[in-house]
């Protein structure tokens, strides 16, 4: 049913999201949900440090996609923020893999990517 298709997409972007992979100087590498980790465990002792759009807005993606799941009938609208809320990180961390030509960085983000288009397309076409 278009509903239990919905959630699926809905969880699956959510989970794909969760292992967008960086790397920066000095050998420092991390997956997405381990960053988040850090800031949920920082979000209450020092806050300024985890206010950032990059932080915040994958966050609030997550949670509004978390909050379709809950929906008797997933918002297609909510839906979309969700997606453009990650797609903002995630893309950007795509280019960054692309011009660094980091094929983990790059690799990493292909199945959130290819998800969205997925998703977009099945919410187009619900009336």
């Amino acid at each position: 049913s278009p509903k239990m298709k919905n959630k699926i997409l809905n969880s699956f972007l959510i989970i794909t999201s969760l292992f967008g992979y960086l790397e920066w100087s000095g050998n420092n590498h991390t997956f997405l949900f381990q960053a988040e980790g850090e800031i949920l465990s920082k979000l209450f002792t020092d806050l300024t440090s985890t206010l950032h759009p990059f932080t915040i807005l994958p966050l609030i993606g997550q949670l509004i996609l978390i909050v379709t799941l809950f929906q008797n009938k997933p918002s297609k609208n909510l839906s979309y923020i969700g997606i453009g809320c990650l797609g903002i990180l995630l893309i950007f961390i795509f280019v960054i893999g692309i011009m660094s030509l980091n094929y983990k960085i790059t690799i990493s983000t292909i199945p959130f990517i290819v998800l969205s288009i997925i998703a977009i397309r099945h919410y187009r076409k619900i009336k």
